[in-house]
C-alpha cells in the first residue's frame, strides 16, 4: 500500500463522525484532506488542488450522483478520480455511478484496508492514464511543429515604431505567428514548445527570412527592421551563420536591430555577450526588450550597452494615472539620454498615455494607438501618419 504525501483528498460527507474518521485515517497514511458537507461546497472545493474525491451519495442540498455528473462534465474537474462511498447497496445505483464517470464504488461499512487499497488502485490507474495522455500529446506537438517547419506555416506581420516628437517612422518590428489549429496558435506556447523540442532556430529563421524578403522590397535605407532574438539563438553555434542571410536579401546590417527577448534565460553569459559584441562590430544594432520584466535587468543593460531599450507595456499602460510609473519612466529616460540610447515605449493604447510619454521625453513608441500589426505594409501611408 502506497503513501501519497502530496495527494489531497476531498471528503464529501455531511455526517461529522464519518468525515472526522476519514480525516484521521487518511492523515495517518500521509494524505492531505479537505472536507465538504454539501454538494455546492464539493463543487467549490474540488479546485484547484484535489487529487481524489470520496463522495457520499446523500447530501443535504443535492444527490451525490448529480455532483458526480457535474464534476465529470466540467473540463477543469473531469480528470479528478471519484470513489463513491454509500450505505446503499442498490446495484442499479452502483452501475449508474460508474456510467457517470466514478472510478469506484465502496459500500458502508467498510474496512480501512479496503478503502486504502481501492484508493491506491484508482490513483495509480489515473497516474498511468495521465502519463499516456501526456505522451500522446507530446507526439502530437512534435508532429505539428514538424509540419509547421516543413510547410513554413508561419505568418509574418509588422508593427510600426515611431519617433514621437516630431512624429516620424523609425522602423518595423517583425512578429511571427504559426498557422495552426492547435493551442500553438498562441505564439507564447508555440515558441516555448519550439525551445523545449530543439527547433527554435528553424522556426525563427522561417520568420526572419520572410520578414527580410518583404523588407528588401519596402525599405529605402531610412527605416530599421527589428527582429526578436532569444538568448538561446544568440548562444547557438549557428548564430554567426545568420549574418549571411541578410546579405542574401540586400539588407545591410545598419538597417537591423536584434531585439533581445526573454523567452529563455541566458545560460553562457560570456558567449552571449561576446556574440552580441561581434554583431555590433559588423554594424548591427542591439535592442533590449521588455525592460521592467524578467531577463531585462539593469545589470544586463550595463553589460549589453544596447542602442535601444524597450519599456514593457506593463509600465506604459496606465502611465498617465500612476505617479510611480511616471517617476520610473523619467529615470529611465534620463539614463537613456545620458548614454545615447533610444528609449522605446511598447503597448501604447491611449492618447493619454501617448501624451504622457511625449511629455516625459520618451523617444519612440509602438502600440495599437499608433498602429496595429499589419501583414501588408504601405510605407507611404505609415510615413504620413499624423495624430
Amino acid at each position: 500500500m502506497a503513501a501519497y504525501n502530496n495527494k489531497t483528498v476531498l471528503i464529501v460527507d455531511d455526517e461529522p463522525a464519518i468525515s472526522q474518521l476519514l480525516t484521521i485515517l487518511l492523515s495517518s497514511h500521509g494524505y492531505k484532506t479537505k472536507v465538504a458537507v454539501t454538494g455546492s461546497q464539493a463543487l467549490e472545493y474540488a479546485l484547484p488542488d484535489t487529487d481524489l474525491v470520496l463522495l457520499d451519495l446523500l447530501l443535504p442540498d443535492a444527490q451525490g450522483i448529480d455532483i458526480c455528473q457535474q464534476l465529470k462534465s466540467n473540463a477543469r474537474t473531469k480528470d479528478i478520480p471519484i470513489i463513491i462511498i454509500s450505505s446503499n447497496q442498490n446495484k442499479l445505483e452502483r452501475i449508474e455511478s460508474l456510467y457517470l464517470g466514478a472510478e469506484d464504488y465502496l459500500t458502508k461499512p467498510f474496512e480501512p484496508e479496503e478503502l486504502f487499497a481501492r484508493m491506491d488502485v484508482v490513483l495509480r490507474r489515473n497516474h498511468v492514464r495521465k502519463s499516456d495522455e501526456a505522451s500522446i500529446k507530446e507526439q502530437q506537438t512534435i508532429c505539428e511543429l514538424r509540419r509547421i517547419i516543413d510547410e513554413e506555416s508561419i505568418k509574418v506581420s509588422f508593427q510600426p515604431i515611431y519617433f514621437l516628437k516630431p512624429m516620424r517612422l523609425f522602423g518595423l518590428e517583425m512578429l511571427s505567428r504559426p498557422q495552426t489549429a492547435t493551442t500553438m496558435s498562441n505564439p507564447e506556447i508555440f515558441f516555448k514548445n519550439a525551445l523545449n523540442y530543439g527547433v527554435y532556430y528553424e522556426v525563427e529563421m522561417i520568420g526572419w527570412r520572410k520578414a527580410m524578403k518583404m523588407a528588401s522590397d519596402l525599405f529605402d535605407g531610412r527605416q530599421k527592421l527589428f527582429l526578436n532574438c532569444d538568448p538561446y539563438l544568440v548562444e547557438s553555434k549557428r548564430f554567426n551563420s545568420i549574418k549571411e542571410i541578410f546579405s542574401g536579401y540586400g539588407l545591410t546590417s545598419n538597417e537591423v536591430f536584434l531585439e533581445v527577448t526573454e523567452r529563455s534565460a541566458v545560460i553562457a553569459f560570456e558567449v552571449f555577450y561576446e556574440q552580441l559584441r561581434e554583431f555590433r562590430q559588423d554594424g548591427f544594432k542591439i535592442a533590449v526588450d521588455d525592460l521592467g520584466t524578467g531577463y531585462s535587468s539593469l545589470e544586463s543593460i550595463i553589460k549589453i550597452k544596447p542602442e535601444a531599450i524597450k519599456l514593457d507595456r506593463h509600465i506604459v499602460q496606465g502611465l498617465c494615472h500612476d505617479p510611480y510609473k511616471r517617476s520610473i519612466v523619467k529615470l529611465l529616460v534620463s539614463f537613456c539620454k545620458g548614454n545615447g540610447t533610444i528609449c522605446v515605449a511598447e503597448g501604447i493604447e491611449t492618447k493619454e498615455d501617448f501624451d504622457t510619454l511625449v511629455e516625459l521625453g520618451v523617444d519612440a513608441g509602438q502600440g495599437y494607438y499608433l498602429c496595429r500589426p499589419m501583414e501588408i505594409v504601405d510605407l507611404h501611408a505609415l510615413q504620413a501618419l499624423q495624430l
